[in-house]
């Protein structure tokens, strides 16, 4: 493919990308990424050293700080590893935070409905509903892309929206605990509902399904034949079409599966961390895991050493706000590396060449 942008010079698709540069360019997105932020923070004022020693001092200076950034990645991994498997198919999928939502409002609707049930069956049960929740929500848009060929981008995107306001309208509303002091929360889960931690840290079982979930990812990817036909149909629908492959089915099933990981990231949410819903329930875990997987290169075992990672930013970025540093400090750091990693990729597959020239 070639696009004319000046009268002399053209992009054009790179025919192949070299594993060295499959592996630098991400680094080196992100090393720009600090650079840019670091900028920023030298016109407000701000020491770029200082913050990011803050930055690294909070998130990996400390025992308690190694495991609050353990209890960030682990929604990020599950978040992740759900828009990964979509991106897979060159579905974007950019509903993660929707579909989060709509997974800790299915788990809470659960441990709210039968508290009284033992956690054998209460776990699993906030468990399959938190995925099917999740699942539907982000099946909604994937129907008419499958069938009238609408754009998932927008759709998934709006729709998280609509997801954080029906839990605001439920937290705000119905579902308010009346004995929490006008706190927009639920009233809190019973202990049947909570997920086990280790020892006396907040990590929590979520890690473990994340892991799992990795591996499963891993296998069928790269050894089922429907991991095939998934990447098949990613890479040339007309190829697939072409082999008999059924590419609606796989448009909805991998989108119902994607936003199922997803819902289980907020079921993980609600029952271990917050131990109830409220207003909030996630920072941004769905649009940060976008960032991770394209760092990642949507590789499975990446995506768990990148959410250490931006989990470690997300816990250093309350530290530097303790040493008086705005809460937005670590939002635009978060942009910055997104916008140099696309530009990244972007440089990754396409190559700006001379017209006429070999």
């Amino acid at each position: 493919m070639q696009v004319n942008i000046m009268k002399n010079w053209q992009i054009e698709k790179r025919g192949s990308v070299s594993k060295l540069m499959q592996f630098v360019v991400p680094l080196l997105s992100l090393l720009l990424g600090l650079i840019f932020a670091g900028i920023f923070f030298m016109l407000t004022g701000k020491n770029p050293v200082t913050v990011y020693t803050l930055l690294f001092q909070g998130a990996f200076g400390s025992t308690y700080g190694l495991s609050e950034t353990v209890v960030k990645a682990i929604p990020l991994i599950l978040a992740a590893l759900a828009v990964s498997l979509a991106f897979r198919m060159q579905l974007w999928n950019i509903g993660a935070e929707g579909q989060f939502y709509m997974g800790a409002f299915g788990a809470t609707w659960i441990a709210l409905s039968f508290p009284q049930w033992p956690a054998y069956l209460l776990l699993p049960a906030m468990f399959v509903t938190g995925f099917l929740f999740g699942g539907i929500w982000g099946l909604i848009p994937a129907i008419p892309r499958a069938y009238f060929k609408v754009n998932e981008t927008i759709s998934t995107l709006l729709m998280n929206y609509i997801a954080i306001l029906w839990v605001d309208y439920l937290v705000f509303g119905p579902w308010k605990d009346p004995h929490g002091y006008n706190f927009p929360n639920t009233a809190p889960f019973s202990p049947n509902a909570i997920l086990p931690a280790f020892g006396r840290t907040r990590i929590h079982w979520g890690l473990i399904i994340g892991l799992v979930i990795a591996v499963i990812f891993y296998i069928i990817l790269k050894y089922t034949k429907w991991g095939y036909e998934i990447r098949v149909c990613g890479e040339s629908p007309k190829a697939a079409a072409y082999a008999g492959m059924n590419f609606v089915r796989n448009i909805l099933l991998v989108m119902f599966i994607s936003g199922g990981i997803a819902g289980i990231a907020g079921m993980t949410e609600v029952s271990a961390i917050t131990q109830r819903l409220q207003q909030g329930v996630s920072p941004g875990y769905g649009f940060t895991a976008i960032i991770v997987a394209w760092l990642a290169r949507l590789n499975p075992w990446a995506i768990i050493a990148v959410s250490f990672l931006l989990g470690g930013l997300l816990v250093g970025g309350f530290s530097i706000q303790t040493s008086g540093f705005p809460a937005a400090t670590v939002s635009m750091l978060q942009g910055a590396i997104l916008f140099f990693v696309l530009g990244g990729e972007i440089l990754g597959q396409y190559r700006l060449t001379r017209k006429g020239k070999e």
